[in-house]
Parts: C-alpha cells; sequence; structure tokens
C-alpha cells in the first residue's frame, strides 16, 4: 500500500532540486511573491468594496511602490550626508584613534590591539586612498555588466509583475494547493495555514512599526546627545532591530566606537549611550513588543533569543532574519498539533464511554410492582 508521505518526501526533494538548478533566475518570482503576500490583504478588502481584483491588485502594488519610493526620497538624502560626511572624516578619525592609543593612560588598548598600530593606520590610510581611487571605476564596472543590470531590472520591474499576477490569482492558487490534500484534511489545513498566516503577518507588520520608532528614537536621542553622526548610528540601529537586540547590540557598538573617535568624547558620554540604548531596548521588550507583537508569537524573550541563535549558528545571517518567524511558525504547528491530539482523545473517551441507561416509564411500573409484590 503506498504511503501519503511518500508523495510529500518526493515533491520536497523535487521543489529543492528546481531550487538548485534555478537560483540565479528565481529572485523576481520570490521578490514578487512576498509582493503579493504582503498587499494581498488590501486586495481582498478592494475586492470586498467591488473592486475588480485585478484593478484592485494593481493599485495595491501601485501604492505600495509608490510609498516605498516616497519614503526611499526622503532617507536617501539623509544617508548620503551623513554617510559622505563619514567618509570625509575618517582621517581625523583615525588621527584620534591614534592620539588615544598613544595615552599612556590607554596601555589596555595598546595590549588589544598590539604595538605595530603605527604601520596599520599608515596602511589604513593608503587603503582608504587606494579605495577612493577603485569605487568610481567599480561604479562603472557595475553599471556596463549585463548581469548587474538584469538582476536590477529583476528586482524593480519584473517583481511587481509577478506579484501583480500572483496576487491577482492568489485565491485560485490557495485553492488548488488545498485539493492536493485529501478532503478529510482540508479543513485542519486551511485552519493552520490562517494561524501561521496571521502570526507571519502580525511579526512583520508588529517588528516593523517597532523598528521605525526605535529608529526615531536613536537616532533623535544620540543627535541631542551630541555623538557624532548620531543620525546614521540611530536610523541603522533600530532598523536593525527587524533581527531582535541584534539593533541594539550594534547600535552600542558603533556609538562607543564614535565616544573613542570624535574629540569631545568623555566617560559621561559613554555612559549616556549606554543608558539610550538601554531605555530603547526596555521600551521595545515592555511597551511596545506586547501591544504590537506578543499576543501574536506567544514567544518570551528567552525562547527569541535561543532562536535567533539557533537558526543564525544553523543558517547564518539569513537565519537571523527568519529566527523568530520560524520559530513562531513552529509554535503554531506544535499548538495546533497538540490541540488535535485533545480533540481526538476527547472523542475518543466518549466513544469508549458506557451508553448511560435509558430508564423508561415502563421500567419504572415494573420497579414498583416487584417493589409492592416483595412486600
Amino acid at each position: 500500500m503506498r504511503q501519503p508521505w511518500l508523495g510529500w518526501a518526493a515533491a520536497g526533494a523535487a521543489i529543492v532540486i528546481v531550487i538548485a538548478v534555478l537560483h540565479a533566475i528565481l529572485l523576481p518570482f520570490v521578490a514578487g511573491f512576498a509582493l503579493a503576500y504582503l498587499v494581498n490583504p488590501a486586495v481582498d478588502r478592494l475586492e470586498q468594496l467591488g473592486l475588480n481584483r485585478a484593478l484592485a491588485a494593481a493599485a495595491s502594488i501601485a501604492l505600495f511602490a509608490a510609498s516605498t519610493g516616497g519614503v526611499m526620497a526622503l532617507a536617501i538624502p539623509v544617508f548620503s550626508s551623513e554617510v559622505t560626511n563619514l567618509i570625509q572624516n575618517i582621517p581625523q578619525y583615525i588621527a584620534s584613534f591614534q592620539t588615544f592609543v598613544a595615552d599612556p593612560k590607554h596601555e589596555w588598548m595598546r595590549k588589544i590591539i598590539g604595538e605595530d598600530f603605527s604601520a596599520a593606520t599608515h596602511s589604513a590610510i593608503q587603503l582608504a586612498g587606494i579605495a577612493a581611487d577603485w569605487v568610481p571605476s567599480l561604479m562603472r564596472s557595475f553599471w556596463s555588466n549585463t548581469q548587474a543590470l538584469l538582476s536590477l531590472f529583476a528586482l524593480f520591474v519584473a517583481a511587481p509583475i509577478v506579484g501583480f499576477y500572483i496576487s491577482k490569482d492568489w485565491n485560485r492558487f490557495v485553492d488548488e494547493a488545498a485539493h492536493l490534500l485529501p478532503a478529510e484534511q482540508r479543513e485542519n489545513a486551511r485552519a493552520l495555514a490562517r494561524e501561521i498566516d496571521g502570526t507571519i503577518r502580525g511579526f512583520l507588520h508588529g517588528q516593523g512599526a517597532i523598528c521605525l520608532i526605535l529608529a526615531l528614537f536613536y537616532a533623535l536621542a544620540l543627535r541631542v546627545a551630541g555623538v557624532n553622526h548620531g543620525i546614521l548610528i540611530g536610523l541603522v540601529s533600530g532598523l536593525m532591530n527587524f533581527i531582535p537586540y541584534l539593533g541594539s547590540l550594534a547600535g552600542i557598538v558603533l556609538s562607543l566606537s564614535m565616544v573613542i573617535l570624535q574629540p569631545n568624547g568623555t566617560w559621561l558620554l559613554a555612559g549616556v549611550i549606554l543608558a539610550i540604548f538601554a531605555a530603547g531596548q526596555t521600551m521595545a521588550d515592555y511597551a511596545l513588543s506586547p501591544v504590537f507583537v506578543a499576543r501574536r508569537l506567544r514567544l518570551n524573550p528567552v525562547e527569541v533569543m535561543f532562536a535567533i541563535a539557533a537558526f543564525g549558528y544553523l543558517f547564518g545571517f539569513v537565519g537571523l532574519l527568519l529566527a523568530v518567524p520560524l520559530a513562531a511558525t513552529i509554535g503554531v504547528v506544535l499548538r495546533f498539533a497538540a490541540q488535535q491530539r485533545r480533540v481526538r482523545a476527547a472523542a475518543a473517551r466518549q466513544a469508549a464511554a458506557p451508553a448511560p441507561a435509558v430508564f423508561t416509564h415502563e421500567a419504572a411500573r415494573k420497579s414498583w410492582l416487584k417493589i409492592l409484590l416483595g412486600k
């Protein structure tokens, strides 16, 4: 007798082989699927209001593209100004670091970096000069590279087209996928898929909101505290909090490095920086996460940290990005399986229980007759 799991295993192996062989051309399809997944709730809502689904998909994708373009138009000048300022100040920062290391009070720093720091910094300055000459030629080579241009075309042009067609036929794809399952399992599969979908969407929306709030908070706080490039460090740190705790750790390292490099760096400023990031992370854990994320994920901070460590160790940076959603999905599947097991156990106990005795009027009359005759 054929085992059902054999067919699923074969299908999974075929999918893995196809991905391995065609990974170089999958970018527009993966990006298009992600885009369709993000805009699908808006498409469903517009369709419920009476708009044709194709028009709803086109309008949702156009609005998403316009919003993304507007945010980039506002963010790119800020980032570019901060990065330009950082590059211009690199020689000054290297000189400040040399002075910091040469100070007899900082003997511990010389032990960490070794005695050959002067030669290393001289090489670093030379390397920076070489890089300054090399970057323009690299950019020219990039723009002349056909494969790079095709990748950009796939990301910014083909992906929205793929996303439009996937979004337009999303319900049909879901129905066809459901019909691949046995009829008795479809309702359970739909319920599980809805719960996983709600969990992932809740994480994406909630963590995205937390990232934006922390980015604005860190940028404003570091700028007010007087940290050089505080806006750039704050924005990067906040956005990196899509991987919980990583952004705060990166922000602390970058900000404390600035304390060493900038002329007005003091221990007081270092303490202020630590207080800023401690306040931001506390706000994220105890004020923002319970509102935006925790009710959906149902993961405590220890489980989140373990998931990040485990998936990061197994799958690298991609594992860090997917750690929390995957851990939440695994939790949903395990809770669903436990619930189904309890339901089946309750049904089995009910089926095994003896049928209750039915006390009819005739049986009652005979019982009273036996009592009277017995007396």
